[in-house]
């Protein structure tokens, strides 16, 4: 295996765990963060499904214990039913708008600028959503109905915009339909599970050509890394919300976000060519 490539699989794995359950939008980091060290191209495509499914599954190792209960108690209990229900009505915008417009968004909208002006917007819309009044209408996620479960399965498919953020989206949809902080978090987390996953499974199909078995070592390492990094951030952030807002969270997207907009504006660094391939 290349040093250099290794260390560029460790970098963007890093990236991906750390981004990913955050709500800062991993795509639009990895976006500007491969253009950066110079990792792009089709087989940057490939290694991006395999770390992807690195961090979903470390919110799947995270929660296990309730994705089994909910197994298991589906058959005959009315609580498991009503929650995989609700996964499987707000995971459905997400899956007609995506395969109708994937590849529009993918060719018009993926580089940096569009990224930075959605990190700021974001920030924005998290500040204003988190300091408007509050009134909470459902305290944990057993306890949403379709209605809201639907209402964030819209919300979520703004994150196909890179840069808004898939997190941000159905965390920030969650509080403003009256979710608890605790309860929009973790159904972000249980909706990322069959989106995540299906979106691989769509693009790992679609861009089957693309696997290489000599890239195998590479993508095992950025997957491993995705791993460890996404664990990390998924238990940092449940311990962080349960004492704090998304207020800091909201300042880093408007920071980075004006960061990358002045680079451009003054022609420090060349985003024009910053694509995700």
């Amino acid at each position: 295996m290349d040093l250099l490539i290794a260390l560029k699989a460790v970098i963007l794995g890093v990236v991906e765990g750390l981004t990913e359950f955050l709500p800062i939008s991993s795509t639009g980091h990895q976006i500007v963060v491969a253009d950066l060290i110079g990792f792009g191209g089709e087989r940057a495509m490939a290694f991006n499904i395999i770390i992807q499914l690195g961090a979903i599954l470390a919110v799947v190792w995270e929660f296990r214990r309730k994705i089994l209960e909910i197994v298991i108690n589906v058959p005959h209990q009315l609580q498991a039913q009503r929650f995989t229900a609700n996964l499987l009505i707000a995971v459905l915008p997400a899956v007609v708008i995506g395969v109708a417009f994937a590849d529009l968004i993918h060719e018009y909208l993926f580089n940096a600028i569009t990224v930075a002006a959605a990190l700021v917007i974001g920030g924005v819309v998290m500040l204003w959503a988190e300091q408007r009044q509050h009134e909470i209408t459902v305290q944990e996620v057993d306890d949403m109905s379709w209605k809201e479960a639907l209402k964030i399965g819209f919300a979520q498919c703004l994150a196909m915009i890179p840069g808004t953020s898939r997190s941000a989206s159905t965390i920030i949809g969650g509080l403003l339909f009256g979710l608890s902080r605790r309860a929009a978090t973790e159904f972000s987390f249980f909706l990322a599970m069959p989106t995540m996953v299906g979106a691989a499974v769509y693009s790992g199909y679609k861009y089957r050509e693309l696997f290489q078995p000599g890239d195998l070592p590479v993508f095992a390492l950025g997957f491993v890394v995705s791993f460890i990094f996404a664990m990390i951030a998924v238990r940092g952030l449940l311990k962080f919300i349960a004492n704090h807002s998304y207020a800091l969270f909201a300042w880093y997207r408007i920071g980075f976000g004006l960061l990358i907009l002045a680079t451009w504006q003054f022609d420090l660094i060349d985003w024009s060519s910053a694509r995700a391939h």
